[in-house]
């Protein structure tokens, strides 16, 4: 089962995760165009862009031993794509549940909604 965090539990499991010596990779599985729309800062964690219907073709670009997150509009999709990479070997991973609308709300409202 895939972890649910909220936007703001996100900077308490990379503070554990990089007590492990463990830099977070955040995967923002949006479109290009949602993706352009509204964006977030990577703060304490490496950001990739990779929106979920290319991942396979991006999969063994991505070490399996890192700590992911994964974020989309909603949460949905990135659900999905926490379930492909657990499925694929890849063991500490976690969804923003509530995504990028959640990270507008929770942390920064200057992020766009759209």
């Amino acid at each position: 089962m895939i972890e649910q965090i909220s936007p703001l539990q996100l900077f308490q499991w990379i503070q554990k995760q990089s007590e492990s010596n463990k830099t977070v990779l955040l995967i923002d599985v949006r479109e290009e165009w949602e993706f352009e729309t509204a964006k977030i800062k990577a703060d304490g964690f490496d950001m990739v862009h990779i929106p979920m219907q290319t991942l396979p073709a991006h999969l063994d670009q991505l070490d399996s031993d890192r700590p992911i997150a994964c974020l989309c509009h909603h949460g949905s999709r990135s659900q999905h794509v926490a379930n492909f990479l657990k499925e694929h070997g890849f063991e500490t991973v976690v969804n923003i549940s509530g995504g990028i609308h959640a990270w507008s709300n929770e942390l920064d409202p200057s992020v766009p909604q759209y």
